[in-house]
């Protein structure tokens, strides 16, 4: 996996590392290798490899090499890429990735081998002009991590749960916007097969043009098939690169694949070592923030949200950070306690704002509605103040206005009505316009008592307690028609 990370200017120079420019605007001499250039390493880009190495369970080397990798594309002006090799940043790490098997839930550990820092190519453009490619250097240095897995992944499927597993986590951590279709992060999936039993692994193919959890899942079964196919038949597999074509859904040949000796690696003479020092450590330990699945495991032990809920709710560190601050903000009545205030948010959140940011296709940064409002609209529903039809409105009402739920709902006639002496003489007055309804009722016909409710909303101007009238309507027939 390469993921691209958010800094203002690239690994080793101070070029801007900002995606969308125009072709070959953000280059400068450093990024061409212009003679006489040194590049400078940028502070950010080994702060991010760290953090994402902590975040992955890795150990981190207090000493490692920047190494040139040689190969010769005509996107790569150097000729050279400066990554890592033999001594990277971060190794030895792990990650528990949750998944849907064949026999249900599961849940794997998977190795990660490395985590090296390295500079991206630039952009080759192939539709732009149909006689020539076109080369954009824009990208040419933009910081990158590349991640390496243990063959630890037995199946497309959780190839595609780690895949997400690490997308959630580099946008978490906030150091890559996980965007693939725009190449922030991209997936090379090597696969590779063997019979039952065999303990050595088969010969890999690399699969490339993977801009999906979808299109990795599917290219990967499709080399799965491919690859048994060619073993059944008693054929050999070749080692190679291969193209996932997103049209006819097979995998074809795009070039032989590179070894290691191939690149010609050895430590770049230009940038010294990396020493990561105890202080560096610390600080950059103290800036990790509560990771996913353990804020999704306190969701469900000390709020007692559903495992479903909890889910969605840490699916975007701000969606979860925003369901705290509402909690937080909640003034719920007397006697409730965490969990039930926790319980409340979740619902409007599942409910209302979820729903609302999926029709919109935006994220909770540009919700219209802070925490504190939203906590008022929760407030109301735990008091019984407003129905959940009324909540709903008021909901919508939160988007265009910057009055309170309570405004709103006063303004709109949504409170509920909890007086039972105003309410009596319609209650009244409904049982005894419908004495038919009444014998049903008394007869075993428990659901008319929605019907009854019905009517007294329909003749009462306001907004009558469900819960309230539901009681009192009982209450009546059983006084006012004995049997």
């Amino acid at each position: 996996l390469h993921a691209q990370l958010k800094t203002q200017s690239k690994a080793f120079s101070p070029d801007s590392a900002a995606f969308g420019g125009a072709p070959n605007s953000h280059v400068d001499p450093i990024s061409l290798a212009h003679p006489g250039t040194l590049p400078v390493l940028n502070r950010s880009h080994i702060e991010h490899a760290i953090l994402m190495g902590m975040a992955t369970n890795c150990e981190i080397e207090r000493r490692s090499i920047i190494a040139r990798k040689h190969y010769f594309y005509p996107d790569l002006p150097k000729g050279y890429q400066i990554s890592q090799y033999e001594a990277p940043i971060c190794v030895n790490g792990w990650l528990d990735v949750s998944f849907e098997g064949e026999t249900g839930p599961q849940t794997t550990r998977i190795g990660i081998t490395r985590i090296h820092i390295e500079e991206d190519a630039g952009k080759s453009i192939h539709d732009h002009d149909p006689y020539a490619t076109l080369i954009d250097v824009n990208r040419c240095g933009v910081p990158l991590l590349e991640i390496v897995s243990e063959p630890d992944i037995r199946s497309a499927k959780e190839a595609a749960a780690y895949l997400q597993n690490i997308w959630q986590l580099v946008r978490w951590l906030g150091i890559c916007d996980g965007n693939m279709e725009e190449g922030s992060l991209r997936c090379d999936a090597n696969v590779s097969i063997r019979h039952v039993g065999d303990t050595q692994l088969g010969t890999k193919a690399e699969i490339k043009n993977m801009n999906s959890f979808r299109n990795v899942e599917r290219a990967i079964e499709a080399e799965i098939a491919r690859q048994i196919n060619i073993v059944s038949s008693g054929g050999h597999i070749i080692q190679e690169t291969r193209l996932w074509d997103t049209v006819k859904l097979e995998t074809r040949s795009m070039r032989s694949k590179e070894r290691a000796h191939d690149y010609r690696y050895f430590p770049d003479p230009d940038l010294p070592p990396i020493v990561v020092s105890d202080e560096i450590l610390r600080q950059i330990s103290e800036s990790l923030p509560e990771l996913p699945h353990i804020r999704r495991l306190r969701f469900i032990t000390d709020w007692g949200l559903p495992a479903y809920d909890a889910q969605l709710l840490t699916g975007d560190r701000a969606i979860a950070d925003y369901l705290e601050q509402t909690v937080s903000a909640v003034n719920a009545p007397d006697g409730t306690t965490l969990q039930d205030r926790a319980k409340a948010v979740s619902n409007v959140m599942m409910s209302y704002v979820l729903r609302l940011l999926n029709e919109e296709n935006t994220g909770i940064s540009g919700f219209r509605v802070t925490p504190e409002r939203l906590a008022g609209l929760v407030s109301l529903r735990m008091a019984d103040k407003v129905s959940s039809t009324g909540a709903q409105e008021i909901f919508s009402l939160l988007l265009t206005s910057s009055e309170t739920a309570e405004e709103l709902a006063m303004t709109h006639k949504l409170l509920q009505v909890s007086d039972s002496e105003a309410l009596l003489p319609m209650v009244q007055a409904v049982l005894s316009d419908f004495p038919k309804e009444v014998a049903k009722f008394k007869d075993g016909n428990p659901q008319l008592i929605g019907f009854f409710i019905g009517q007294v909303m329909k003749r009462f101007k306001g907004s009558p307690d469900p819960k309230l009238l539901r009681q009192m309507i009982a209450e009546q027939i059983n006084l006012s028609f004995p049997n």
